[in-house]
């Protein structure tokens, strides 16, 4: 298993391999970004390997011919690795720390599986496709599984949502300004509507959250990282959330009607299109940061629409895309 470096894409690695039983089990990353974070110590893994990498897109002239040296070295690495353990198949869910064995398994002739996690198909996703044993996306209707690989727990909680009783508000763990002022100023006005607050504002914000809460005396529940998101999803009725692909199928597996604030600086736009593919179907709400629109959003959750699209979402969604990939894996 590889690929990584944000938590977008280790949610998926996280969600298949715990359905896979293999004791033969590898993964390989990057020392950058949250890989060793997520799997240093993840003992489902027979050996996990993190190698000197780092993206290449977002760098100079310079910055990307070093970057490119890495992935070869890195790249040779992964082929030593791949030989070392007799690896029979290469799951990859992109990303740069991917690169490096996904590269490899094809220079091996080992069979390649990419999950894509985006509507918009990331650039080395996108390179490697034509060379993958099989590509799965939630969003093409090509694909052999269409089901998202998330927990089962946020379906065990789903439930259609008719009255706006509670709203969650979803920045990430590390926050999200926009969000994070939103909340704020909106919260009076659902405190006059006797909606309760369950706030992720990140972990560096969470003190300066609470005191501005406490200081407009009303109670807010104030998080930032958490292992508890489907418990939180379970109380809420409605949403406000950035729309990264495990986030926003997470929040359609429990039924929840959401206001969607892509953030502004995703690579090709991609938390905008992930919410796009909802909207069309009539779905979800999407507001850019620039132009958040507060009475809309009141107008929005005084909805009669609410129920409606909470079953649609519920329809929307396929169980155990964990477990279909893990059989996929398995046979191959």
């Amino acid at each position: 298993m590889t690929g990584g470096g944000t938590g977008g894409h280790l949610t998926i690695i996280k969600a298949v391999k715990e359905q896979i039983k293999d004791s033969q089990l590898i993964y390989i990353g990057s020392t950058k970004g949250q890989d060793i974070h997520w799997f240093e110590d993840d003992n489902d893994f027979k050996s996990r390997y993190f190698l000197n990498t780092r993206g290449v897109v977002n760098q100079n002239f310079f910055g990307k011919i070093k970057s490119l040296l890495m992935l070869i070295s890195a790249t040779r690495e992964s082929m030593r690795l791949l030989k070392k353990h007799n690896a029979k198949v290469v799951f990859s869910v992109g990303g740069f720390s991917s690169a490096p064995t996904a590269f490899a398994s094809k220079l091996m002739g080992i069979p390649l599986v990419i999950h894509e996690q985006n509507a918009s198909i990331g650039s080395l996703n996108r390179l490697l496709k034509p060379y993958a044993k099989i590509f799965i996306s939630s969003y093409l209707k090509e694909s052999p599984i269409r089901a998202y690989p998330i927990k089962d727990i946020f379906f065990e909680n789903s439930h259609i949502r008719e009255d706006i009783k509670t709203i969650i508000f979803l920045g990430g763990s590390q926050g999200a300004k926009a969000i994070n002022t939103l909340a704020i100023s909106l919260a009076p006005t659902l405190h006059k509507m006797g909606i309760k607050i369950i706030h992720q504002a990140g972990e560096n914000n969470i003190e300066e959250i609470k005191k501005i809460y406490s200081e407009l005396n009303i109670r807010a529940d104030v998080f930032g990282f958490t292992t508890q998101l489907s418990n939180y999803m379970n109380m809420a009725d409605f949403a406000i959330a950035r729309a990264g692909a495990s986030t926003l199928w997470e929040l359609c597996a429990s039924g929840i009607p959401t206001i969607y604030i892509p953030y502004p600086y995703a690579s090709s736009d991609h938390q905008y299109h992930n919410a796009k593919y909802f909207k069309n179907k009539k779905l979800a709400w999407i507001m850019r940061e620039n132009s958040i629109d507060i009475d809309e959003i009141i107008d929005i959750l005084k909805s009669k629409e609410i129920k409606d699209i909470s079953l649609g979402l519920l329809d929307e969604v396929e169980k155990n895309g964990n477990k279909k990939i893990a059989k996929i894996l398995e046979e191959i």
